[in-house]
């Protein structure tokens, strides 16, 4: 298992860019294309723990498939959210980068310079 993985969109500049300074620094890298990938409920809450967030604080409010389900709903749950997210893992924000217990949010992407 590589000492870092990334989720990545290899479409999206931001997710590109912290690629790069990760290449920059290490080898030991995983690239996860979680938008070919099954993700799974597991999987996800590992990385909201690891990131020790909520399923909405990892959600792309602008995207179109936030919008079409009204993921804005306060009264959906945890559970509901991730859900979505298996459904539609466009509107999981990217890139996410886990070091062990470490994980950042590449948003900027220099955020991931924290991790070394």
């Amino acid at each position: 298992m590589a000492e870092y993985t990334i989720l990545h969109n290899p479409r999206c500049s931001k997710s590109r860019q912290t690629l790069a300074i990760l290449e920059k620094h290490t080898e030991d890298i995983e690239v996860f294309l979680y938008l070919e990938k099954d993700l799974t409920t597991k999987f996800i809450k590992n990385i909201l723990k690891v990131l020790k967030l909520d399923a909405r604080d990892i959600l792309r409010k602008n995207e179109q498939d936030f919008k079409h389900n009204n993921l804005s709903n306060k009264d959906l749950s945890e559970d509901d959210l991730i859900s979505a997210m298996l459904n539609y893992p466009k509107i999981i924000e990217r890139p996410i980068v886990i070091k062990g217990s470490q994980g950042i949010i590449g948003r900027p992407p220099e955020n991931v310079l924290e991790l070394f």
